[in-house]
């Protein structure tokens, strides 16, 4: 017997560069890890201040914001 791979990024309709525009940073340019966690521990609605120098000095953290920052974070974290 095989076992089934499970294939659920596959299934995800995923909007590619959403996150980096959103951040108004440019697609080709990567997003900086302390950017992500900073906004993944924020509460919503609240304003984060970017520590790095790449994109919008000032992000709000809104529900749709935080759960593209956990997907990305989710996919860094994966093995290729």
């Amino acid at each position: 017997m095989k076992k089934k791979v499970n294939k659920w990024i596959q299934k995800i309709h995923l909007k590619k560069g959403s996150l980096s525009k959103q951040l108004g940073i440019p697609t080709a340019k990567d997003i900086p890890v302390t950017l992500l966690k900073k906004i993944q521990s924020a509460k919503k609605g609240s304003v984060v201040t970017n520590p790095a120098k790449l994109g919008k000095k000032k992000v709000t953290a809104t529900r749709l914001l935080k759960k593209r920052v956990n997907l990305a974070i989710n996919l860094k974290r994966i093995k290729r």
